[in-house]
């Protein structure tokens, strides 16, 4: 299975910075947050050769935090522990 990594908070920051090595890393990473510049993160995450899937997704909201997972997993075939 392929390492899969789901980022929270991806818009900017800690987050988008986390998702950028990751990416580097060889995972194909979700990325997550509530703003709108969550898919400029996804872009540059391809941009480097990776994989990405960009989320809307309020983490206080336990529906869309189960649907982030669920998309990941039909996207990514699953998620690692």
């Amino acid at each position: 299975m392929a390492k899969v990594a789901i980022i929270t908070g991806a818009a900017r920051g800690i987050g988008r910075a986390t998702a950028l090595r990751l990416s580097k890393d060889g995972y194909a990473v979700v990325v997550g947050d509530i703003l709108e510049q969550v898919s400029e993160t996804a872009e540059l995450v391809r941009q480097q050769g990776g994989k990405s899937l960009a989320l809307t997704v309020d983490v206080r909201n336990e529906a869309q935090v189960k649907e982030m997972v669920e998309r990941t997993v039909a996207e990514f075939g699953g998620l690692m522990s």
